[in-house]
């Protein structure tokens, strides 16, 4: 997409203008559904989370802060932490033999599994653990920066900090390029 189409459509969304949702939808619904789909794993509920997230996109647009991040990554997040909710609000609907299929966000299933990685716990092990309790809510809990935060009742600049520090003790043990296809694997 074109940083003159990003910036028209940010200002559109600025002044609340409807053809704000439009050009999002037209460029972005496809990206997007594919994000939640990763999430949720399901044609219906992909649809559902891309629906809700153009809805809470336009009620945060006044939100948006372009010096923060760019409109893709603020789209990115609404739309995976909706996908995450909606994930949440199913498991708790369920009973607890489908929980048990559903209930790890990053369900990799059989063909994401890689061999380089079988040892993730393991090696989670080797870091301190107040590193460690981060990266497992982060990554292997599904949890945001703020929902980790609010449940750890570790202030939101701390997460970022052991995220940060975790994760550059992961890239000791994996090295510097092992860790992006570690972190993309798990998502």
């Amino acid at each position: 997409m074109s940083t003159l189409l990003e910036k028209h459509i940010v200002e559109l969304l600025k002044e609340r203008n409807e053809k704000a949702i439009s050009l999002l939808y037209e460029n972005y619904s496809d990206t997007l559904y594919g994000v939640a789909y990763k999430v949720v794993r399901n044609e219906e509920l992909a649809q559902d989370v891309l629906q809700e997230s153009f809805i809470k996109i336009w009620k945060k647009s006044d939100s948006y802060d372009a010096s923060k991040a760019k409109l893709f990554t603020w789209l990115f997040r609404i739309t995976r932490n909706t996908a995450i909710d909606k994930l949440r609000s199913v498991n708790t609907k369920s009973d607890k033999e489908i929980q048990m299929d559903v209930s790890d966000v990053y369900n990799l299933g059989v063909e994401g599994i890689r061999p380089e990685f079988m040892d993730v716990q393991e090696n989670l092990e080797k870091i301190e653990s107040k590193y460690q309790i981060v990266l497992e809510a982060l990554f292997f809990q599904g949890m945001t920066q703020q929902e980790a935060s609010d449940e750890l009742d570790i202030p939101l600049g701390t997460i970022k900090s052991r995220l940060k520090i975790g994760l550059r003790e992961l890239r000791k043990i994996y090295g510097p390029t092992m860790i992006l296809a570690l972190l993309l694997n798990l998502m």
